[in-house]
């Protein structure tokens, strides 16, 4: 209270609300952001089965016969005969071929990167919800010594 530019409580009041404010912006960011990665780790999973289980019938003759997702509930049968290769659907519309190996290497890579992030999102979750409940206990105390001053200063003029 005692800063410059801090004339009344609701002065002070008001630049906390705007601060909280931005505080549940940047959580609401972070949640989509870690629902997102929580979503795309099974994907990563699931590609990287796929690419081992490849690796594995790539030096046999015998096609393998499996199931592919084409949409939503949509799935279509397919004959993949023995290949070195593979595409990856990278997102943004871009999917590139790669070998068995370096694909496996790619997505384990893309694997890491999306459980540090993570990581990382729900260390910054944790740091905004602390920073959230100091930020609403010092506005119960601003609003607290503002009552207080006024009850004050209503006894006094009585």
């Amino acid at each position: 209270m005692k800063q410059p530019g801090n004339d009344t409580a609701e002065t002070v009041l008001k630049k906390q609300e705007e601060l909280h404010n931005k505080f549940k912006f940047m959580e609401y960011n972070l949640n989509m952001k870690k629902n997102r990665l929580k979503n795309q780790i099974p994907d990563i999973k699931s590609s990287l089965d796929i690419v081992k289980h490849l690796v594995v019938k790539k030096n046999k003759t015998e096609p393998m016969s499996t199931r592919f997702l084409l949409s939503d509930n949509v799935y279509a049968k397919a004959v993949v005969p023995p290949t070195d290769k593979v595409c990856l659907w990278l997102g943004a519309n871009v999917m590139l071929e790669y070998e068995i190996n370096e694909a496996d290497d790619v997505l384990m890579k893309n694997l890491d990167a999306a459980k540090k992030s993570l990581s990382q999102v729900e260390d910054d979750l944790l740091y905004i919800r602390d920073q959230m409940t100091t930020l609403e206990v010092n506005m119960a105390r601003v609003y607290n010594w503002d009552v207080n001053r006024r009850k004050e200063e209503k006894e006094g003029k009585s």
